[in-house]
């Protein structure tokens, strides 16, 4: 966590994908159909602290949220969903923090915990592969 604070100080975006090299950045597969998944994911997000849902594009798989951080500022998050079959789904995250300044690892703390509220509330769900 120390590592991330201090790659924190002059990066400000956070971004997860298949190849990420850190675990907890890696893109999440989940046995459900785009629409399903994104109403899933959806519902959930709605139900997190300190989140506020923008708006949400089915077409393009994307949902869109901002958070206030501790510090009072805002992280743009956009969760990316794209179906690879009619039945399984990938997901991914990029959050951003507004300003000039580093984000201390906030926007990688932020993915973590999103991630953790989806694999909790779709566990059923979670494709290993």
């Amino acid at each position: 966590m120390l590592k991330r604070t201090l790659i924190g100080i002059i990066k400000s975006v956070e971004v997860t994908g298949e190849k990420a090299k850190d675990p907890n950045l890696k893109s999440r597969y989940f046995k459900l159909p785009k629409e399903q998944l994104m109403a899933e994911i959806a519902a959930v997000m709605k139900k997190m602290r300190g989140y506020k849902l923008l708006h949400e594009v089915p077409s393009v798989g994307e949902i869109v949220l901002e958070k206030r951080t501790a510090l009072g500022r805002v992280q743009d998050v956009t969760i990316t969903v794209v179906a690879l079959s009619p039945v399984k789904s990938s997901v991914d995250i990029y959050s951003a923090s507004r300003g000039s300044l580093g984000d201390l690892g906030s926007n990688y703390r932020t993915i973590v915990e999103i991630f953790g509220a989806l694999d909790r509330a779709l566990a059923v769900y979670k494709d290993h592969t």
